[in-house]
């Protein structure tokens, strides 16, 4: 049977906030100036330095150890996605679809294991 989203937006809404990401995932958003996306983005350093995403320049990705997601620019975790919008009919989308982490492309909802998204 193949499945597929729904767009009921539970999973951004339940695990939109404290991802951890990759250092992959800033290529685009560095490369591209989104500034919007990296003002959410906690980024750790290998020199055990932690900063906002929006500060780091492509040459700082290969120095990259952590990266955690969905945080407001004052540094606290948000509790869903900054970037979940509900369209007018109730339906979930998400405004960076393009450029999503890995952890939103690689999220299958129907493969989870606590039963909360069977």
């Amino acid at each position: 049977m193949v499945q597929y989203c729904k767009q009921c937006g539970r999973c951004c809404e339940r695990w939109g906030w404290g991802q951890e990401g990759t250092a992959d995932d800033l290529v685009p958003w560095v490369a591209g100036g989104r500034r919007d996306i990296l003002l959410h983005v906690a980024v750790r350093l290998a020199s055990g330095h932690w900063t906002r995403g929006d500060s780091i320049r492509e040459e700082d990705i290969p120095s990259v150890t952590r990266v955690l997601y969905w945080q407001d620019p004052g540094g606290r975790h948000l509790r869903s996605c900054p970037f979940l919008e509900r369209r007018g009919d109730g339906l979930a989308a998400c405004t960076i679809h393009s450029v999503r982490p890995a952890v939103c492309r690689e999220y299958s909802p129907w493969r989870c294991t606590d039963g909360d998204y069977l």
